[in-house]
């Protein structure tokens, strides 16, 4: 029986943003606002430019929109800021809410969340750029190279740098810093890439990612022909079992909601690490979310769809339960 799609009312895709991610939000963006309208949705697009609040609410409200699809990957769309905006105007959306992506972007924050819950993550130390680096301070914590200097709040490997001497950690924490005042260097663990999506709070399929430069960095993950993916992962069913757990835990610490992405290490001796978790994870061509759902049935539009009702039962929920006071 057909879904009647009139009683979303009208959906507005959030995509574009202020972050370095924006190029890639406008693509996910506009391939979401495509499969929502070829599923006969009353849907809008909307490209958001201005970093002003009052704006970017004056937008959303002239656009007069019921639902929001959240497609801002970053700053913006992953910090918890649209999600307040929206709560704000009482438009339901797909994903994690304020505070859990508030959390989840920031990957010192997540990580000592993980540890805190006996997820097993890679050992890591955190600068502030306020603070003066020790360099050797942090060679001595991690022990040896080779490590990974991150950028504390970026996504889509930005920032990212892989170094083997000292000199190469001096110039990649100066690169981080870039992005932020906060930087995380962390152990690199030699092993595979694997990813797994969360949908309505369940794990899909392990994906395993297979990049020909030294990892998954922005290059492989938007470049066509740069990286191979294999789903599922050819694993162990066991340890296959075991981090599918491992991500919706992750998934859970941080308190996500619907969907997200976590990513991680397997170790040549078979221990699996999260590296993090993405709580706006892509929906281009290439997106591994995306992938992951078509292995578990669903194609491209069915995705976007089924978000569309994940917002539309908070919408509903929030319209039946009576609020105690």
């Amino acid at each position: 029986m057909p879904i009647n799609t009139k009683q979303f009312g009208r959906i507005g895709v959030l995509m574009g943003g202020y972050s370095s991610e924006r190029a890639i939000s406008l693509k996910s963006g506009t391939a979401i606002f495509e499969a929502l309208k070829a599923e006969h949705c009353d849907v809008v697009a909307l490209d958001i430019q201005d970093q002003e609040e009052q704006k970017i609410i004056d937008l959303i409200k002239k656009a007069d929109i019921d639902i929001a699809f959240i497609a801002l990957h970053g700053q913006l769309g992953e910090d918890g800021t649209i999600q307040s905006i929206l709560e704000k105007l009482e438009i339901p959306y797909p994903g994690s809410g304020v505070d859990a992506s508030r959390l989840s972007i920031n990957k010192v924050l997540a990580q000592n969340l993980f540890k805190k819950n006996n997820i097993q993550i890679a050992p890591f130390v955190s600068l502030v750029k306020k603070n003066s680096a020790d360099i050797d301070e942090v060679i001595n914590q991690l022990k040896s190279f080779p490590l990974v200097v991150k950028p504390a709040c970026e996504g889509s490997s930005i920032g990212v740098t892989l170094v083997r001497n000292k000199k190469e950690l001096i110039k990649a924490i100066d690169v981080a810093w870039q992005y932020g005042p906060q930087v995380l260097v962390e152990k690199y663990i030699k092993g595979r890439e694997l990813t797994v999506g969360i949908l309505n709070q369940k794990a899909l399929c392990v994906i395993e990612i297979c990049a020909k430069g030294d990892f998954f960095d922005f290059a492989a993950k938007y470049q066509s022909g740069l990286t191979e993916y294999i789903f599922p992962a050819q694993i162990p069913q066991q340890t296959a079992l075991r981090i599918q757990k491992m991500a919706l835990d992750a998934h859970t610490a941080l308190g996500c909601e619907d969907l997200s992405r976590v990513d991680f290490i397997l170790s040549d001796d078979g221990t699996p690490y999260v590296l993090e978790i993405n709580t706006i994870p892509g929906f281009t061509s290439t997106s591994l979310l995306p992938k992951a759902a078509k292995e578990a049935g669903l194609n491209f539009n069915q995705l976007c769809f089924k978000l569309v009702e994940l917002a539309y039962g908070k919408k509903k929920k929030s319209t039946t339960i009576p609020v105690s006071r």
